[in-house]
């Protein structure tokens, strides 16, 4: 699927759709995401800054499907745990860029080469307009080579 129709789908994705998450970009290679959250009444907390869940959900998949695109059908990937660290109140409109580059996708391949389970951690920072860290969000995948199934 192209990159431009995988982001029209994933802006239409009710959790996405419903809280106001706008995947706004992603690469050719799916190596580089984008992902804005602009503040409404809707996604607001008590203090007028941007409800906690929705700044976690903003980071939710694109990891685990960046990495799925770029190690192929061989690979079985899944998320397996999260954390998030809320630095400063978001206001206006946050953002959150993803990065996969092909160092850390050799270094996925030759560790589960051997069809053992890989449990890499991406880091994923949420920045106002103004480029102040808002929360920074720690996401563990699960990842391991594909069991080959013997013929019948």
């Amino acid at each position: 699927m192209r990159p431009s129709v995988f982001r029209r789908l994933m802006n239409l994705w009710p959790p996405f759709l419903f809280t106001g998450i706008r995947c706004t970009h992603i690469s050719e290679d799916f190596r580089e995401t984008e992902v804005e959250l602009r503040l409404r009444w809707w996604n607001r907390n008590y203090v007028g800054v941007h409800f906690g869940g929705s700044l976690f959900a903003m980071t939710d998949p694109f990891y685990m499907l960046m990495v799925l695109k770029n190690l192929g059908k061989d690979w079985v990937v899944w998320d397996k745990g999260a954390t998030i660290d809320y630095v400063s109140p978001g206001r206006g409109t946050v953002t959150a860029r993803f990065r996969l580059d092909e160092t850390r996708l050799d270094e996925i391949r030759a560790a589960g080469a051997d069809g053992a389970k890989v449990l890499p951690t991406f880091r994923c920072e949420i920045t106002d307009a103004d480029g102040r860290l808002v929360a920074t969000v720690d996401r563990t995948l699960h990842v391991r080579r594909k069991r080959e199934t013997p013929a019948a």
